[in-house]
């Protein structure tokens, strides 16, 4: 399951796939004692007291601000730094590694300043370090906001450069033609089984020193070491995606250290749902969401001339990827490929009409259109490092945060039966998360995340027709989060909510930030615009 971009196929028949993207406190400020950390849960304590340890180390060092790297993309005044945490908080003494950080300050006079907001873009395996770039680039959705905060990003252990890990060449990992993830035969289903067999061990060989401590409670800990390295006392904190599970953990980690906690598009936190049921949900929303698209594209025929109903488009759709499945488009894109670019739309509204752009051009006999658009950029060395780093860490913290099934048979039962009324994304998806079947360290036990002392009232904001996390994941939290508030964006299924025009969220979202102030009850948004040819 991943957030805040598309899947990669990592697993298509024949080979990897890719990707379808300050003035600081002076002073340190004194991490709170071991007896306040609220991480210390039966057979946690170790880890609690070593996340104590490294926050007041990280306290007092504080972060070095410097002009960022000139090939990270980062244009001044946004300053970069590093935060040293454990590789494992059992261990804080033991080996560690750093973390990078951003900031820029915030646009508003000292007196405004409310502190720093560090943002995660979800994935697992997303970087955050572009968050400040929404104040350089003067995104108008965050001009309030950025005058009394510096906004922080980060790159998450084991992504981009805080110790990145790797389960297969990067060039390997984008090379295509692909072969139908939907498969015919047992034989193509062993083939699978096989390539994800094979991933996993990659990722023993390549970063078997990191794997074992790839989890989302570590990075709840790197969290707050990132906090108090900032030399705040308390956490302001915008998690998107999967962010809102690591907001989630950090939340029941470290309750007492929360100033303001927003989550958008929201990861269901329970125990069972963690990761495998997740996967299995996800891919009955994205069916939904499919078909919202569909009708979309019908009701613009005038524009696409796909077809005038669902059924007509859905049939090019089937006829699309049989044509690719039989001789690939352009040699390249087969129906991996095309799964890999379609599915965006499901995703993101913003990709409704180029999307269809593509597809209608397409029909109209303009294959390469379709190529230059699906193909995967073999040429693109450092985004195709990126793309298989972040895929390797998506697999990495859902398949060590969690038991997975370890029985075929299983996995087998279960996506053949969601492939029947489902089939847009499950097989896709199943290949992709297999590798944690043959995970070769141990699994754990999710976090139980629930209210802990001192957890202020926390902003859910969700859209109800989500693909990528369905809306029940914002129900699941809001119950568990006592005194949190949930905004719904009904009729509208965009990912991420908050980067989106809609006054009714927008407004809302500032005035928290601001003032801390929450509506009395939940609230239900009318849906922002749906996107025009």
């Amino acid at each position: 399951m991943r957030g805040s971009r598309p899947k990669s196929r990592v697993l298509a028949l024949g080979s990897a796939g890719a990707f379808v993207t300050a003035t600081l406190i002076a002073g340190a400020v004194a991490a709170p004692s071991a007896s306040a950390a609220a991480g210390s849960r039966p057979g946690h304590d170790r880890e609690a007291r070593g996340a104590v340890i490294a926050a007041e180390r990280a306290a007092k060092a504080g972060i070095d601000w410097q002009d960022c790297p000139a090939d990270w993309g980062l244009e001044k005044p946004i300053q970069c730094g590093w935060v040293t945490v454990p590789l494992d908080y059992a261990k804080p003494n033991g080996k560690q590694i750093k973390l990078a950080v951003d900031h820029i300050a915030n646009t508003g006079t000292k007196k405004e300043r409310q502190g720093a907001l560090v943002y995660n873009p979800g994935g697992p395996g997303g970087s955050g370090l572009r968050f400040p770039r929404r104040v350089t680039t003067k995104n108008p959705l965050w001009t309030n906001t950025a005058k009394a905060y510096d906004f922080v990003g980060f790159d998450p252990r084991g992504v981009g450069h805080s110790a990145p890990i790797s389960c297969i060449d990067p060039q390997e990992f984008v090379k295509a033609p692909k072969a139908d993830p939907v498969p015919d035969t047992e034989a193509d289903k062993t083939a699978q089984r096989k390539l994800a067999r094979e991933y996993a061990d990659g990722c023993y060989e390549r970063s078997g020193a990191m794997l074992p401590q790839m989890t989302t409670p570590n990075t709840a800990r790197d969290l707050d070491v990132i906090r108090a390295g900032l030399g705040e006392k308390k956490l302001n904190y915008l998690g998107v995606s999967y962010g809102t599970y690591l907001g989630a953990v950090y939340g029941t980690l470290f309750p007492g250290h929360i100033r303001r906690m927003i989550v958008d598009s929201v990861v269901d936190p329970s125990r069972e749902n963690i990761w495998y049921q997740a996967n299995l949900e996800q891919d009955i929303a994205f069916e939904g969401r499919w078909k919202d698209w569909e009708d979309w594209v019908a009701a613009n025929d005038a524009t696409f001339h796909l077809g005038t109903t669902r059924a007509a488009v859905q049939a090019k759709w089937l006829d699309l990827r049989a044509t690719a499945k039989k001789n690939p488009l352009g040699g390249v894109v087969g129906p991996a490929e095309l799964i890999s670019f379609f599915q965006s739309a499901p995703y993101y509204d913003s990709s409704w009409v180029p999307v269809a752009t593509v597809f209608s051009q397409y029909v109209a006999g303009d294959t390469q259109a379709m190529v230059d658009a699906a193909a995967p950029d073999l040429s693109d060395t450092a985004g195709n490092i990126t793309a298989e780093n972040g895929n390797a860490v998506y697999t990495a913290v859902e398949c060590t945060d969690a038991k997975w099934p370890t029985s075929w048979r299983t996995w087998n039962r279960d996506n053949t039966r969601l492939d029947k009324d489902y089939p847009f994304m499950t097989w896709a998806n199943a290949w992709m998360n297999l590798p944690c079947a043959t995970w070769p360290v141990k699994q754990h036990t999710p976090v139980e995340v629930k209210t802990g002392k001192g957890l202020p009232p926390v902003l859910i904001v969700q859209s109800q027709r989500d693909a990528a996390t369905p809306y029940a994941g914002a129900v699941s939290l809001h119950k568990r989060f006592k005194g949190s508030r949930l905004i719904t964006e009904a009729n509208a299924g965009s990912h991420g909510v908050t980067g989106l025009v809609n006054p009714c969220v927008n407004e809302r979202v500032d005035t928290y930030l601001l003032t801390g102030k929450l509506d009395r009850a939940d609230v239900t948004c009318a849906p922002h615009a749906t996107p025009k040819p």
